[in-house]
């Protein structure tokens, strides 16, 4: 199957890019040694927010970690109209995690394994509050 991912839609980038992302942050808990599952669960959606995510990708534009590609990828994936809003957040917050998914979706699907890889730590790094450094490894 030969896909042209650059002319896919925001929204089917996203919808991949969401479970790439699910699955990294369980993979990454497991890792942690967390075991229980609720306290899994509880743990992964500090990661899989949308408040989360959307404050990982507005950081990585503040601070000019992404090339001009990947830039119009999250600016498309933001600009996507999905029809739905979760109660639970904002129409702003819901398109900057939909144009985080749309970016890990993007990499993932293009076989981009080394920048995927290095997105997907940043954004754990991020989220934990600490600094990312690309030779940190579990």
């Amino acid at each position: 199957m030969s896909l042209d991912v650059k002319q896919m839609k925001s929204l089917t980038l996203a919808y991949m890019g969401d479970a790439v992302f699910e699955v990294h942050i369980r993979e990454h808990l497991l890792e942690k040694g967390t075991v229980k599952p609720n306290q899994l669960q509880k743990e992964a959606v500090t990661f899989v927010s949308a408040k989360a995510q959307a404050s990982v990708v507005r950081h990585w534009m503040e601070t000019d970690q992404l090339t001009g590609d990947e830039v119009s990828i999250v600016t498309r994936g933001r600009n996507a109209k999905s029809g739905a809003i979760p109660k639970n957040t904002n129409v702003q917050t819901y398109r900057y995690s939909t144009a985080f998914e749309t970016l890990i979706g993007y990499h993932y699907l293009l076989r981009n394994d080394e920048r995927l890889n290095e997105l997907l730590e940043a954004a754990v790094a991020f989220v934990e509050g600490r600094e990312y450094d690309p030779w940190y490894r579990k």
